[in-house]
């Protein structure tokens, strides 16, 4: 039964070097040339020290030789000692070179390596679906990607050729060690065990800690973000939430370090005790070889020679065991980075540039949609056809689906049951690409970017992002125009405050920002504003969208809107409650019906009066 255990533990153990093999194809495709001065280097390195050591008893050897000679044989044993002295310090000199070689070929690779794996870690977050993003399971997996695995591949590859050196070490070192006693190379391999089982023991469980902990740094991260960014201090001091989401802080660090300080107590207690054996050994063999030297069956060169080769067979011991240890420590934080690139997006299969019937328009037929955990449906069994040229409003009450409607139609999400249609060909089918080129979309959580002015509204259609008169055009439609000439550099002012001489606006300027982007796609086929005014007063919001219902004459254009202004200019105006589209028709018709939509329009005319 013991038996099985180590063996299974064992067997875990080596697992982790499996990672091994990856960390070389990311640094090497970083820089092949630099892995290869690092290799050459530690190769260098680790032949050194046993020379060094080697000639050092050539060099004890010729001055005790120089003190019994006289003469003649006196000067000879002289110019030995100078020689072997200048031949020890020719090593010493490669020895330095080849470890300062070492050292600033790590450190430009290191940065190299950052930022060729947080491309790798960026381009696979391209690929990803808005679900992955909203999954806080998958979440954690890209938050610990990100924290870690910049620096470890790096970490791994630079204590594998470590590895290699000690090794290297060891074996020239053992080589002249074993004429002295196969027994000295035997205590030599075994001192330093002990020490190294308990380590790798330390090392699993941090890492599972580490594991254990990603929602709650995430958390300390959020409480930081809240506390210290713009557009979450105001109300942190309105509220005087400020103590409350400290103390949170404090809270997680707390529960963090006592974790963390009860492992680094019993991490190095162990490490100490176990290093004492270590000790025990070097001076056991020190004794052991004095003794030889007293008994003269070794010179006193050799004896110097023995014991430095000791020294440093244990230390190159010690070394490749902690390297060992490092290597599986970096090879489970490197899991992480694996793990994440590894998974599966499922493919957009579609490759379809323009659909067969462009007259057609969008045709939703039977579908549903459950979001990932839920056993609710976010929408259930819509049925919808609008062709160009015509208007959809779509109302309803928060949460009845209106904005899960146009992820579906955008395909940020694909429908759990039914069809969408698109000119007459299923969204699946369609190139995503050219698929969202077609359709210009403004979502009420609008992204505020750190960006330029002009930049803000072209990236509204990235490919004109350059194209001042476009640009300007569509500011004037978006009523963005008149506040932008009054910013200190028009266009080219820096919007936000993360960045200096940055000017802030005012939530409506922003959403005349929005709304700008949307109008940059002139060429759309489709125009989607969901709350696209909710913070501008209803003379900007009637000029709006008389723009609007100019640009989209011969397109298909749907908005969502709480403002009944707003929805009853729409063609077709579509009434959602729980998922279930409960009433459709024109503003005119729906009145005379006196649902629900008669109801919450004569709620809202009541404020009015």
């Amino acid at each position: 039964m013991n038996s099985n255990k180590s063996e299974t533990r064992l067997a875990r153990f080596l697992s982790v070097f499996k990672y091994s093999r990856v960390a070389l194809q990311i640094v090497w495709s970083t820089s092949a040339t630099l892995t290869v001065v690092l290799a050459v280097a530690n190769l260098v390195a680790g032949i050194m020290p046993a020379a060094i050591a080697y000639v050092g008893q050539f060099i004890v050897d010729s001055v005790v030789a120089a003190v019994q000679q006289t003469g003649e044989l006196r000067d000879q044993a002289r110019n030995e000692v100078l020689f072997y002295v200048l031949l020890e310090a020719g090593l010493v000199v490669i020895m330095t070179g080849a470890q300062r070689v070492n050292t600033v070929s790590q450190s430009i690779l290191r940065v190299l390596l950052g930022n060729r794996v947080n491309v790798m870690i960026l381009e696979k977050a391209l690929t990803l679906e808005l679900a992955h993003f909203e999954d806080s399971e998958y979440y954690d997996k890209l938050v610990r990607a990100r924290r870690e695995a910049s620096s470890r591949p790096l970490s791994l590859v630079t204590k594998t050729f470590d590895v290699i050196k000690d090794f290297i070490t060891l074996l020239t070192v053992g080589g002249l060690l074993f004429q002295f006693s196969p027994y000295a190379v035997l205590l030599l391999g075994l001192a330093g065990v002990p020490a190294f089982v308990a380590e790798a023991r330390f090392s699993g469980e941090a890492f599972r800690i580490y594991r254990r902990r990603s929602a709650e740094r995430r958390m300390q991260i959020y409480l930081e973000m809240v506390l210290t960014r713009e557009d979450g201090v105001k109300e942190v001091k309105l509220l005087q939430l400020g103590q409350l989401f400290l103390q949170r802080y404090v809270d997680i660090f707390r529960r963090l370090y006592q974790e963390d300080r009860n492992l680094v107590l019993r991490r190095g207690f162990w490490g100490y005790i176990l290093g004492l054996l270590a000790s025990v050994a070097f001076y056991f063999a020190y004794g052991w070889v004095a003794f030889a030297a007293i008994a003269t069956t070794i010179t006193i060169g050799q004896m110097t020679m023995y014991v430095a080769l000791f020294r440093q067979g244990q230390t190159a011991v010690t070394s490749s065991l902690t390297s060992i240890n490092g290597m599986y420590e970096d090879n489970l934080y490197l899991s992480n980075l694996t793990e994440y690139l590894d998974h599966k997006v499922p493919e957009q299969t579609g490759d379809r540039l323009a659909g067969p019937a462009p007259e057609e328009g969008i045709r939703f037929e039977n579908v549903s949609f459950y979001y990932p955990g839920s056993n609710r449906p976010a929408l259930e069994n819509i049925n919808l056809h609008i062709r160009p040229g015509q208007s959809l409003a779509i109302v309803g009450e928060n949460g009845s689906g209106k904005t899960t409607l146009i992820k579906l139609l955008t395909r940020l999400y694909s429908p759990t049951e039914g069809t969408i249609y698109f000119e007459g060909l299923d969204l699946q089918d369609w190139d995503i690409a050219a698929l969202r080129q077609k359709i210009g979309v403004i979502f009420q959580d609008f992204a505020r970017y750190q960006l330029l002015v002009g930049e803000n509204i072209g990236v509204g259609d990235v490919r004109h992002i350059e194209d001042r008169d476009r640009i300007s055009e569509a500011a004037d439609k978006g009523l963005a125009a008149d506040f932008i000439e009054d910013l200190p550099e028009g266009f080219g002012t820096q919007l936000g405050t993360w960045f200096r001489a940055g000017s802030e606006l005012s939530g409506g300027q922003w959403q005349k920002i929005a709304l700008s982007r949307a109008f940059m796609r002139s060429d759309a086929d489709v125009l989607i504003l969901d709350e696209p005014t909710a913070a501008i007063d209803a003379r900007a919001e009637a000029e709006i969208f008389a723009h609007f219902r100019e640009l989209t004459a011969n397109r298909i254009s749907i908005i969502i809107s709480h403002r009944f202004s707003t929805v009853r200019m729409a063609d077709h105006i579509m009434v959602l409650d729980k998922a279930h589209i409960i009433e459709e028709g024109n503003h005119q018709s729906l009145l005379d019906a006196g649902g629900q939509y008669a109801r919450l329009f004569r709620l809202q005319a009541a404020g009015y009066q």
